[in-house]
């Protein structure tokens, strides 16, 4: 459901939502405007003093290409970051279904004690969302452990942490209560802490952006570039009238560049655009989970 209809060209080229469209069109009126006010006075000097004033283009054009690859390496380092936390969470999903399975196959066949387990491991992609959202837990998180449950998580310094020590808990009281395999052990053990290796890394993601000299210099080179291309493009068109009009047109493909950087430096909030589907890949996950408990149930009937 998250692949896109190939047939959708026309649709996705003209659509408004889901675009960086709305967040540049200011910015890209702004230039224009400028430009406007740059070829009035431009019109005003040269029929007052009869005095022509214009750039030449071609540094421009060196210039352009040079300011195009920069902001391609922007927003290809806002993808990578993008694309590591999704695989991030692809890791997630595959170890939480990896522990319940070891779980509900190696270790204690009391129903009481599967289901608490397997109902800690599903709230755990829960927690970990709303911990990179700076989330209260979800009502998900009440339904799966109790009121009293979510209170304590949410009550820790830290929620992932909290619940990946309430997996370790029920895993020391299965090998002390119900003399689980201590080689059972080890491998469950090893999944649950590769959960907090996981969260860590999107940790890390979230905190260490982009780094802000990088932002500045861009945006301050494109500023420069838009600013002085009216001059640039005086007594070179038809008309001085197209100048706002092409400006405008170059300053949208370079602001979009630039927002969709930004846009994608965050991959984890509900504010950017194209964030990940953390909600639905963590109901998946608990579903899954759910699946698998009650797949067991059933086949022990």
């Amino acid at each position: 459901m998250f692949f896109q209809d190939r047939r959708n060209f026309w649709r996705e080229a003209f659509a408004w939502q889901g675009s960086v469209t709305p967040l540049v069109i200011p910015y890209v009126l702004a230039f224009g405007l400028i430009a406007t006010a740059i070829c009035v006075l431009e019109w005003l000097e040269e029929r007052l003093y009869h005095v022509k004033i214009g750039l030449e283009i071609a540094p421009f054009e060196i210039a352009g290409a040079a300011l195009g690859l920069l902001l391609i390496l922007r927003t290809n380092a806002g993808y990578d970051r993008w694309w590591e936390a999704r695989k991030l969470w692809g890791g997630i999903v595959n170890q939480s279904r990896n522990l319940v399975i070891s779980a509900l196959s190696y270790g204690p066949a009391d129903p009481g004690c599967r289901e608490r387990f397997v109902k800690w491991a599903a709230v755990f992609p829960h927690v970990a969302r709303c911990n990179l959202r700076g989330e209260q837990p979800s009502l998900e998180v009440a339904e799966l452990v109790g009121q009293d449950g979510s209170a304590q998580i949410a009550a820790s310094a830290h929620m992932p942490s909290f619940v990946a020590l309430q997996l370790a808990d029920l895993l020391r009281e299965a090998c002390d209560t119900f003399h689980m395999d201590r080689f059972a052990f080890m491998q469950m053990d090893r999944e649950r802490a590769a959960l907090i290796d996981h969260i860590g890394a999107c940790e890390r993601i979230l905190k260490t952006p982009l780094p802000l000299v990088y932002a500045i210099k861009i945006r301050r080179f494109i500023a420069l570039f838009l600013l002085t291309l009216p001059f640039a493009l005086l007594h070179r068109l038809n008309g001085d009238w197209l100048v706002p009009f092409i400006t405008m047109m170059v300053a949208y493909p370079l602001m979009s560049l630039d927002q969709i950087g930004i846009e994608l430096q965050n991959p984890f909030s509900k504010a950017n655009l194209s964030h990940l589907p953390l909600g639905d890949i963590s109901a998946t996950i608990e579903r899954n989970l759910l699946g698998l408990l009650k797949a067991k149930q059933t086949a022990a009937l």
